[in-house]
């Protein structure tokens, strides 16, 4: 006689509620619906009526409301999907009409700003775990995520330090049933790290195609017209939502305008080296970023 199969692991919440299901929160209710084990009902929210129509039409969730306190009324957890310069303001709404013991947590790459602005609402008996999927297209709406977006990609949590470690666990093995990877880190190290992972390089991103789009109406032409891989890669990172982008550069101002001025040094080296035709540091620093690639590569980021 053969061992029965193992049983399924329990849901590991009743109700999750994700505010703002746009291409993260949207990628999360698809996992959740698809997985089975993370939540048993699942209820997304947005102030915008035609969202909510369209996440009904996508049959993302089980209940869709634009009402942001009856849709975290009964939640175990509420994830906040929205805007960097918009979750404190939300979950400050939301606080006091969720129940004791739930969990609030959030996804946006900026921390100390989020922290900072919404320790003032926040409540004893709710723990909040602040995190960040590291992962994202140039897309944004309910359309826009997918199952498996978060698969093998890093989500870091950052949370503070009297947050329950129960529901440090419990956000922890949420991000392993979306696919990811987790680390716990310091809101400050967070910040300065993801200004040079991700901020500086969208900062990059649009300044080259403003750039692009000053130049005189005939070279711009031709640069639309033969534009080459180097160039189209800027083009899709600048294809990404302007106000997102927006609080992102104005919420990690300090950590983006140190990681800024390191690389404006960097690029005067370079520009010096290339005017003076020194051959071997210019070939180091060509190195170096082909290291990088590699290293990304065996880390199953790229």
């Amino acid at each position: 006689m053969t061992d029965p199969s193992p049983a399924a692991p329990q849901p590991l919440f009743r109700t999750l509620a994700v505010i703002g299901p746009g291409l993260i929160g949207s990628s999360i209710l698809r996992r959740a619906r698809q997985d089975g084990t993370i939540a048993a009902e699942l209820v997304a929210c947005d102030v915008s009526p035609d969202v909510c129509r369209r996440v009904r039409d996508l049959d993302l969730a089980d209940r869709v409301e634009q009402d942001a306190l009856r849709a975290v009324a009964d939640a175990d957890c509420v994830i906040l999907c929205v805007p960097v310069g918009a979750i404190a303001t939300v979950g400050a709404m939301v606080l006091p009409a969720m129940k004791p013991g739930a969990i609030l947590s959030e996804v946006g790459s900026t921390k100390q700003s989020i922290i900072g602005a919404i320790a003032p609402a926040l409540r004893a008996d709710i723990a909040f775990v602040p995190t960040h999927p590291m992962a994202g297209t140039e897309y944004s709406g309910p359309d826009a995520g997918f199952a498996t977006l978060f698969d093998d990609r890093w989500c870091l949590l950052t949370p503070l330090e009297d947050t329950d470690p129960a529901a440090i666990a419990t956000i922890e093995t949420l991000w392993h049933r979306m696919g990811a990877r987790t680390r716990i880190m310091d809101p400050a190290h967070h910040d300065r790290v993801c200004a040079i992972v991700s901020h500086l390089p969208h900062l990059l991103a649009f300044t080259i195609c403003g750039t692009a789009d000053d130049l005189a109406d005939e070279t711009r032409s031709e640069v639309l017209d033969f534009a080459a891989s180097g160039f189209r890669d800027f083009t899709r990172i600048a294809a990404s939502d302007p106000v997102m982008w927006r609080d992102i550069f104005l919420n990690n101002r300090e950590a983006l305008l140190e990681m800024l001025a390191r690389f404006m040094e960097d690029a005067q080296a370079m520009a010096r080296a290339i005017r003076w035709g020194d051959e071997a540091f210019i070939v180091d620093r060509i190195e170096r970023g082909r290291h990088i690639r590699r290293s990304l590569l065996e880390n199953r980021q790229a």
